[in-house]
């Protein structure tokens, strides 16, 4: 039952987040930090975002292992005790927790937390790319997601939208389309795009690809079935950018692992990158797996 009030309050949590997004770009005071590397950017929004989210979340969950993406960030400051939400999603927890994950407790969960996916794209506008994640674990894997939208559209408002999902249960928020029979659409990246992962799409012999900022948007597309795979043969993700979506595309009956088909770890002390890339399909996985080069990973 534990799993089920996480999951609950990281909805409530994260649409709160979104909110911190949403009025930081407004107020046009982004306070962009380069932290090197490329495309490594930094806002003020990833910093006050991260500083509600994990705030709450050690809050409401003192025995739970909280992994922001921003280690920068002082928890013990009155903003930080300022910012965190005890609310809790009544919708989610109208849901019974599945049996398989009736007996875990509070000190099991490995929470990952992007609380801005797409930095880059925030910066530049594109915020149909920008997504709040947060992604719960329990012995190594992703079994609860939450993915906010903060700047989703309807009728041309900006509404927000909340996709969550728990592993034996299902995934919520959305509708499902299909990708044609006979068509293969990958998503892969947008702003890094070298040898390894156009390789690796090439391989595949896509009908189409659709390029897109931040790992949560490319992980909706595949819930959505919008498109049908997510590769990138890449060590550019974190254990962040991947837990909550895997976990909904693992609930929806499709499959995430490294671009080999290994398992990727969601343990409090792995490494923090996806060393060997990501690969995501709700259909056709074994066929996604199967064209990938062995020597693929170093390709520069």
């Amino acid at each position: 039952m534990a799993l089920m009030r996480v999951v609950a309050a990281a909805t409530t949590i994260a649409e709160r987040a979104g909110g911190v997004l949403r009025d930081i770009m407004a107020s046009g005071q982004l306070g962009i930090v380069d932290k090197g590397g490329l495309n490594n950017l930094q806002t003020e929004a990833d910093r006050k975002a991260q500083l509600l989210i994990v705030s709450s979340l050690m809050a409401q969950f003192p025995q739970a292992t909280v992994i922001g993406e921003e280690d920068d960030v002082d928890y013990s400051t009155e903003e930080a005790k300022s910012l965190i939400v005890m609310d809790v999603s009544s919708d989610v927890l109208a849901h019974s927790c599945p049996k398989e994950h009736e007996e875990l407790a509070e000190k099991n969960f490995v929470i990952w937390v992007d609380p801005l996916d797409g930095t880059k794209e925030y910066t530049e506008g594109r915020k149909q790319d920008v997504t709040v994640l947060i992604g719960i674990a329990a012995h190594g894997k992703a079994i609860g997601g939450v993915i906010y939208q903060p700047f989703f559209e309807v009728d041309g408002k900006e509404v927000g939208r909340t996709l969550w999902g728990v592993t034996g249960l299902g995934a919520f928020g959305f509708n499902r389309q299909t990708v044609p029979e006979g068509r293969r659409i990958i998503t892969t990246t947008r702003s890094h795009m070298q040898k390894s992962v156009q390789d690796a799409i090439d391989s595949c012999k896509p009908d189409k690809v659709i390029q897109i900022g931040g790992s949560g948007s490319k992980c909706i597309l595949v819930a959505e079935g919008i498109a049908d795979a997510y590769l990138f043969a890449s060590p550019g993700t974190k254990k962040w950018d991947t837990c909550a979506g895997e976990a909904i595309i693992v609930a929806l009956g499709g499959k995430m692992t490294d671009v080999f088909g290994n398992p990727i770890s969601y343990d409090a002390t792995v490494s923090y990158p996806n060393k060997t890339g990501v690969l995501a399909a709700m259909r056709d996985f074994d066929f996604y797996k199967s064209k990938i080069p062995s020597n693929i990973m170093d390709r520069k």
